[in-house]
């Protein structure tokens, strides 16, 4: 079964300069993959998840019942919680980006944008409040809000600068082609 997620980078694999790799612009697609760190926690997460469906049948061939549910709910939160992780990030498409959160997806449309640039400026280490010196992808509003889209020190970058480039680059060609259109 193929995972659509993780061939993301399919294009630039093959060697396509492109700036635009994709047939049908009107599909949301993530220009990268998912980093190494996003894919170990959601691993990690579905192993706890079986760890924790074992219980729930452990449970309800002993004890039964309530204990059995709780378990049974647990397992299906964590494993909603690791497959979102698999889903955040940035997403394109000829109506705008998206910015895919653990919890809050918002979308920006290419006419409400001023610019995509990339800028140097404190990042959040892995999504923790504590802020390194970093890069960041930057969609900027015609009220002048500045939206990150992408950082380098994030759990898709950490250790791939190269990974970052390619995929500013990328998100900034959508933006450039598509604000111009509008």
């Amino acid at each position: 079964m193929p995972l659509s997620f993780l061939t993301a980078d399919r294009a630039f694999d093959a060697g396509d300069d492109t700036a635009l790799p994709y047939d049908d612009h009107d599909h949301w697609r993530r220009p990268y993959r998912p980093g190494p760190w996003r894919v170990g926690v959601s691993a990690v997460l579905l192993l706890l998840s079986s760890f924790i469906l074992f219980a729930t049948v452990v449970t309800a061939l002993a004890a039964g019942g309530s204990g059995a549910v709780v378990c049974a709910v647990v397992t299906l939160a964590v494993i909603a919680v690791a497959l979102r992780m698999l889903r955040m990030g940035t997403w394109v498409s000829r109506h705008g980006v998206r910015r895919v959160g653990l919890l809050r997806t918002s979308t920006v449309a290419w006419g409400q944008a001023v610019g995509v640039r990339t800028v140097q400026q404190p990042v959040r280490w892995l999504g923790l409040p504590r802020t390194v010196q970093g890069q960041a992808l930057v969609l900027v509003r015609h009220r002048g809000e500045q939206v990150p889209l992408l950082t380098t020190h994030s759990a898709d970058f950490l250790s791939s600068g190269d990974a970052f480039d390619r995929a500013a680059d990328t998100v900034e060609a959508w933006g450039a082609e598509y604000r111009s259109a509008r």
